[in-house]
Order: C-alpha cells, then structure tokens, then sequence
C-alpha cells in the first residue's frame, strides 16, 4: 500500500530548491570530476523535466482529437 503524502510546497517549488542545492554541491567540486559529472546530469534532467512540465501544463496544449 503506498503512503499519500500531502506536501507544503509544489512540485516545481521542491524541484527548483533541490536544483539549487545540486547546483551548489556541483559548484564546490573540481572541473571533470565524476560526482560533478553526475550532479551536472541530474540538473539537466531536472531542467528538461521543468521544460516539459511547463509544456504540459499550458493552457494552449489541447488533447489529440
């Protein structure tokens, strides 16, 4: 059975305060490191999520007829 968590904030309020602490650890690391490698991934794909979202949510998409 899975928990339904009832969250203070929105998804895309959460998502952009853990993209910045990703951004911060990614930041303090050295150029060409592997765990800069990987947060720097992580941020493109929370970006492109945020893109989709945006896309997803607008007012001007319409359902396939």
């Amino acid at each position: 059975m899975r928990r339904h968590v009832k969250h203070e904030t929105s998804l895309e309020d959460r998502i952009s305060e853990r993209l910045d602490e990703i951004k911060t650890k990614a930041e303090a690391l050295p150029p060409g490191s592997k765990e800069r490698e990987r947060l720097e991934r992580r941020i493109r794909q929370a970006n492109t999520f945020a893109h989709m979202n945006d896309w997803i949510s607008s007012p001007g998409l319409r359902p396939p007829e």
